[in-house]
């Protein structure tokens, strides 16, 4: 999946959007790291800012959560009772 940069979507969306399905398919699995903003910027061709909302929209979405000093981690799924 590619990012659109002609596209009426911002990148930063975009961006978290193929993040996203990575979780979903298992490529970033539960309880481990997601790659940095670096890594991000790196391999999307994106600067730190748009890198960092990228990431914060998942945050929002609830799919990561941030340890400081750790990085960013994929949230374990609930346990359904």
């Amino acid at each position: 999946m590619s990012i659109d940069l002609d596209g009426p979507e911002p990148l930063y969306e975009q961006i978290a959007t193929v993040l996203a399905t990575r979780i979903a398919d298992g490529t970033y699995p539960p309880r481990r790291r997601i790659p940095s903003e670096a890594a991000i910027c790196d391999e999307f061709d994106v600067s730190r800012p748009t890198a960092r909302s990228a990431v914060a929209l998942l945050v929002e979405r609830g799919l990561v959560h941030t340890v400081r000093g750790k990085g960013t981690f994929v949230t374990a799924p609930e346990a359904e009772d």
